[in-house]
């Protein structure tokens, strides 16, 4: 299975549909710019696991050297690549609440890889299932339980009924779904201000068709049936909810 790659332009933009309220402009500007991060960061751990899949595939190779420790550098690599941000070196310009919650988030991230390496190191197996979708959803799950912010990987018809979106999000994925491919994000603010959703779609690219595309029905390598899907068409997005009381 392939990486559904998700497309974030450089200082993520994001689209304000409805009235703000309940919160300064200030803090509901960090607000936004924290789930724009935060989605950046989920996916340049997914980039990480989908580039290393040979090595995790690898059934000649009992240790692969794929580490946490590892895995943390490659990490901070990419995100930097993704927003010129160096998160060892966290900018004072950085809302504080984006540096608690990132921080997290990479801790959380560590510990699936973490807990991965059994299956990650064994020899004699090759697709082992542990794949982008798989890391996203884990670690976003991770955080959620030590936050009150949530982080969560869905899509129309997912794989993973974990990943089932809610009312709020299936909606705004058929919105996307009907819509010509784009690289914004949909941020709302909802309950009167209290509430910011971002949704940040992800789309089918080339290499996601060894899993997900044509003959549709067919079982993949994992042992679900194929979507029979398109390059370019929605595949999921990276849904945030950030509370006014998240702190």
């Amino acid at each position: 299975m392939r990486l559904l790659k998700i497309f974030l332009p450089l200082g993520l933009v994001l689209v304000l549909l409805c009235p703000q309220s309940g919160w300064s402009q200030t803090s509901q500007k960090e607000a936004e710019q924290t789930a724009a991060l935060l989605a950046t960061l989920l996916n340049a751990g997914r980039v990480v696991i989908e580039r290393n899949q040979p090595l995790i595939n690898d059934s000649g190779r009992g240790e692969k050297g794929f580490t946490p420790e590892v895995f943390e550098r490659l990490i901070l690599d990419e995100f930097l690549q993704q927003t010129q941000i160096d998160l060892k070196h966290a900018s004072s310009a950085m809302p504080s609440q984006a540096k608690d919650l990132l921080s997290l988030l990479l801790i959380t991230s560590k510990e699936v890889v973490a807990d991965a390496q059994f299956v990650i190191n064994q020899r004699g197996i090759g697709y082992k299932n542990f794949i982008p979708a798989t890391f996203g959803s884990q670690a976003a799950r991770k955080f959620s339980k030590r936050s009150k912010v949530t982080i969560k990987q869905t899509a129309l018809e997912p794989r993973n009924l974990q990943n089932a979106p809610d009312e709020y999000e299936e909606m705004v994925l058929k919105r996307l779904a009907s819509q010509p491919f784009s690289t914004t994000p949909i941020v709302e603010w909802l309950g009167g201000g209290q509430l910011l959703r971002a949704v940040v779609p992800i789309y089918y690219s080339e290499d996601c068709l060894v899993c997900h595309g044509n003959p549709k029905g067919i079982l993949d390598m994992s042992g679900y049936p194929r979507e029979g899907a398109q390059a370019g068409e929605l595949a999921g997005a990276i849904s945030i909810q950030i509370p006014s009381d998240h702190r």
